[in-house]
């Protein structure tokens, strides 16, 4: 009884697919759950369709966001400690303790990029006035044009692919994702 509930259940869903994928352009994952569902039918394949998707497209839009940043002189890392100091609000500062923990790097990961980006004049460390022991790392001038025209640029290339959307169809996925992430999250 519970074989056959199983088995109708997946020709149920084998049937549906097939039917999205008539309607919908094929893609490389399409052809992944297609050879699963020939070897192993027994296998649920729904998150495989969901994450090798959000894989696909975190590794494509990380490509474009590297090119968007380039003309700037900086990484997609970079990008993210100058974009953290903008986010931080006038006067751009933040400790390196408080931008390893935003950005999840370690604090060798994080005095690496900072020294880059000091080189490079976007911005300056300085001792914190309220713990000798500290730092504080703010923007310069130079590093804020620059953040605001990379910050243009990424916008830009994000939007250009989100436009395979319209605009419900776009809060929609992002209430998924975010759905998603929250059951996720550590």
């Amino acid at each position: 009884m519970t074989f056959s509930r199983v088995t109708f259940l997946q020709v149920s869903c084998v049937r549906v697919d097939t039917l999205r994928m008539q309607r919908e352009p094929a893609d490389p994952v399409d052809v992944i759950i297609e050879q699963w569902a020939r070897v192993r039918p027994d296998l649920d394949t729904r998150a495989m369709e969901v994450f090798g998707r959000i894989f696909r497209l975190s590794r494509a839009m990380g490509d474009r966001m590297e090119q968007a940043y380039k003309p700037y002189g900086i990484s997609r890392g970079e990008f993210d400690v100058l974009a953290t100091l903008r986010r931080s609000g006038e006067p751009y500062t933040l400790s390196p303790r408080e931008l390893s923990a935003t950005l999840m790097l370690t604090t060798g990961g994080m005095t690496g990029r900072l020294d880059k980006l000091e080189r490079a004049g976007l911005l300056h460390r300085s001792p914190d006035p309220h713990d000798r022991r500290g730092l504080r790392v703010t923007l310069t001038e130079e590093g804020l044009r620059l953040i605001d025209e990379a910050v243009t640029a990424g916008l830009a290339q994000e939007s250009t692919a989100l436009s395979a959307l319209d605009a419900e169809e776009a809060g929609h996925l992002a209430g998924l994702l975010r759905k998603l992430l929250d059951a996720t999250a550590d």
